[in-house]
């Protein structure tokens, strides 16, 4: 039975998982926050803390259990810079950081067409090539000191391995420097003056070596132990699932973004103005895709109180029709730019609890829609264990609402690039709830509030 570490950074935490072959059970997931550091030159990233803390616990690892390969998945909109000799060209800049939104008009200018690349123009960091753009910009020898652009997950295999690579997927999310169509870069890549300089594009499925004697040393592990070439966090989650499942269904993936990947649904016409775009998958085939920052917005709306809902929380929510609308996070999602206001101000935790877990099943369900997506849901991430979250969504949707048995999605998703046969994970069906018809009606009413 193999075992693969899966090294997976997310956008408010670094985690390090040890999954099981076949089960595809997590027999052990350790946890850092992936915190912002303060500039110069810019708020940056903590690499050198996270690969510090993988490569202790990868030790631990391996000598509790075992460990026969390595995977890793990342957040998008993600890239690292190296210079010639392979040190860092400069630090990893935070996505949200709003210095690139300063030569907006000026990358604007340099972009591809929405039609060429399916990447819709976001604000801050969001499209990598506005962070390159940013960052040459403010540092005017940067871009001759670079020599190496390598997506957010082949840093750590490089780092692993010594071999340079950038994935697919990675580069078809919302970038600007890839052409999904066309399985190339886009022209921004030579406007940026980065002709040569990116990695080469692989399927998230190879291998991209074996590791690094030093890695060897300080972990214990074997140096034929293979490491894949990586894969973005969201496609990780979809990967399980394009192996095993017929079409239509879709996949979404919850952590600080929700992001729903529709396969096999009705043809759609991408909206950059809703934040429907287009994903390239661990195939290197277009997803329409939609997205906003669900668990950001859960975070801002909760203030970390988990207050649990009862019965009188749910017929009061109800009967006052107490709803939030959209957006907490205004600056993407279907609804940019409103205003989010409660209709009324709730009473007690539980109501407010309520009310923002169907807030955020209606902005699930909404994204889903502008996608086309059919056939059930699959739901994966943190969400997959909020109740009431899962109660809506299953009410506005025909095909049903599945949860993925898997703690992390992305991690048992990264694993199976390490496989070369396996069952796709098991997901439970999730329960019709009580009142479907009452909460159908909500919906209906949060709708004709949020046009």
């Amino acid at each position: 039975m193999k075992r693969i570490a899966v090294i997976d950074v997310g956008k408010t935490n670094a985690k390090l998982a040890l999954v099981e072959e076949g089960s595809l059970r997590e027999i052990s997931v350790v946890t850092r926050p992936n915190k912002v550091l303060p500039g110069p030159p810019w708020p940056h990233f903590d690499l050198d803390g996270h690969w510090d803390f993988f490569l202790r616990h990868l030790a631990e690892f391996h000598t509790q259990w075992g460990v026969d390969a390595i995977s890793v998945t990342t957040h998008g909109a993600a890239a690292v810079l190296l210079d010639q000799a392979g040190n860092l060209a400069a630090p990893m800049l935070d996505y949200e950081h709003d210095g690139p939104d300063d030569l907006a008009a000026a990358y604007d200018a340099l972009r591809p067409d929405f039609a060429q690349t399916g990447s819709p123009r976001l604000p801050r960091g969001l499209n990598l090539g506005a962070q390159l753009h940013w960052m040459f910009g403010a540092d005017p020898d940067l871009r001759d000191r670079v020599a190496h652009v390598l997506t957010y997950p082949q840093y750590w295999g490089w780092r692993l391995t010594g071999q340079m690579a950038c994935d697919v997927s990675s580069l078809g999310c919302h970038t600007d420097l890839w052409a999904p169509s066309a399985a190339q870069f886009s022209p921004l890549v030579a406007r940026l003056g980065l002709t040569g300089k990116m990695g080469a594009p692989r399927r998230p499925d190879g291998q991209l070596g074996t590791l690094l004697p030093a890695v060897t040393t300080m972990t214990g592990l074997s140096v034929q132990t293979p490491v894949s070439v990586g894969i973005h966090d969201s496609n990780a989650s979809l990967y399980p699932h394009l192996l095993g499942r017929a079409e239509p269904f879709s996949v979404v993936s919850t952590g600080t973004w929700v992001i729903c990947m529709a396969i096999g649904g009705d043809p759609v016409a991408p909206d950059p103005m809703r934040d429907v775009l287009v994903n390239v998958n661990a195939r290197g085939d277009a997803v329409p895709s939609a997205r906003f920052m669900g668990g950001r917005e859960f975070e801002l709306i909760s203030q970390g109180d988990n207050a649990a809902p009862d019965a009188a929380d749910r017929d009061v929510v109800l009967a006052r029709d107490l709803m939030l609308l959209p957006a907490v996070e205004p600056g993407s999602g279907p609804f940019q730019g409103q205003v989010a206001r409660w209709t009324a101000d709730p009473e007690t935790r539980g109501e407010r609890a309520l009310a923002l877990s169907w807030y955020l099943a209606l902005m699930t369900r909404s994204c889903l829609d502008l996608t086309g997506a059919r056939g059930p849901v699959i739901v994966e991430g943190p969400f997959a264990r909020n109740g009431d979250y899962l109660d809506m969504l299953c009410a506005l949707s025909p095909g049903g609402v599945e949860t993925a048995e898997s703690a992390t999605g992305t991690s048992a998703g990264a694993a199976l690039l390490c496989l070369d046969a396996a069952t796709p994970p098991a997901t439970s069906a999730v329960p019709a709830p009580q009142s479907p018809q009452a909460l159908a009606d909500y919906a209906a009413r949060w709708r004709r509030l949020t046009v």
